[in-house]
């Protein structure tokens, strides 16, 4: 790997440091110290300390553009693939023209398998630029190319319209092994789907979407979300609780639950139904 192209603007940052421009003068200057300490880090080779100085920058100022995009470069390094793509996710939050953040979140979702996500991301990147034709290169080894993809992103059979509306009776369909069900604060239906190994979600205005599929996920059953979105599932064949952020980061929370069942939040409390041990967990959220 090119160590030079890893950080952005590492040196350029550093230099206007000491010019004091309007735009690194804006950032809190405890995140600027945590900054600098993980490049001194990253040069001397410590990726993992380096990686929590920029994470403590992202806490210290949540608009560090810079401190996201050097920690993802580093955990897409660390082949932490999901955890990266979480953090460019971010940056795209907060900056949608940062083109090359979209890039590479159209590439680390290639890389974990999520290949309609990769190829919306790619329709976001301006094909006349340097990094629109990286984009097409990778559109080209997904067998695509942009048009097709832009093509897909505006076809109403990229969904499965859904059944009833939601002030009615009725059925929503075409979901295989449906299992645990939960809704969210706008409105939008999470369904297990227990043979695919995949999580649906169906939005008020009807349509189904695959919204998480990873290999993490092995027959899903329980399902419960918390106030801040956070989804959780009950892991029936990997004896786990998962947690899922609302950027779609997976991370197991709890190991060792013998077939857990059913799942239940109140307040800041998990309770788990195992079937395996003929039991009930009860479990305290991390704030």
């Amino acid at each position: 790997m090119n160590y030079n192209k890893l950080l952005k603007s590492i040196f350029t940052i550093l230099i206007l440091a000491g010019t004091c421009t309007a735009s690194y003068a804006s950032i809190a200057t405890d995140a600027k110290l945590q900054y600098n300490k993980g490049i001194d880090y990253y040069q001397l080779g410590q990726f993992e300390e380096s990686a929590s100085c920029f994470k403590k920058a992202i806490e210290l100022d949540p608009n560090y553009i810079d401190a996201y995009y050097n920690l993802g470069s580093i955990l897409e390094y660390l082949k932490q693939d999901e955890a990266a793509l979480a953090v460019f996710k971010q940056i795209i939050l907060r900056k949608p023209d940062d083109y090359e953040a979209v890039y590479k979140a159209a590439a680390l979702s290639k890389k974990v398998g999520e290949y309609d996500k990769a190829k919306m991301y790619l329709t976001l990147i301006p094909t006349d630029t340097l990094i629109g034709q990286r984009a097409k290169q990778l559109a080209d080894s997904m067998n695509t190319d942009i048009p097709t993809a832009k093509a897909e992103q505006t076809q109403p059979q990229s969904y499965t319209e859904a059944n009833p509306k939601n002030n009615s009776n009725g059925v929503f369909s075409d979901i295989t092994s449906p299992t645990g069900v939960v809704t969210d604060n706008n409105g939008n239906l999470f369904v297990a789907g227990f043979s695919d190994n995949t999580i649906y979600k169906i939005g008020p205005d009807n349509k189904k979407i695959v919204y998480i599929k990873s290999e993490k996920i092995d027959g899903p059953i329980g399902l419960a979300i918390d106030n801040s979105g956070n989804i959780y599932i009950a892991n029936y064949n990997k004896n786990n609780i998962l947690k899922v952020d609302k950027n779609g980061l997976i991370t197991e929370l709890i190991s060792n639950i013998e077939k857990p069942y059913c799942m239940h939040i109140t307040e800041d409390l998990l309770f788990i139904s195992s079937q395996g041990s003929n039991s009930v967990i009860r479990f305290k959220l991390p704030k």
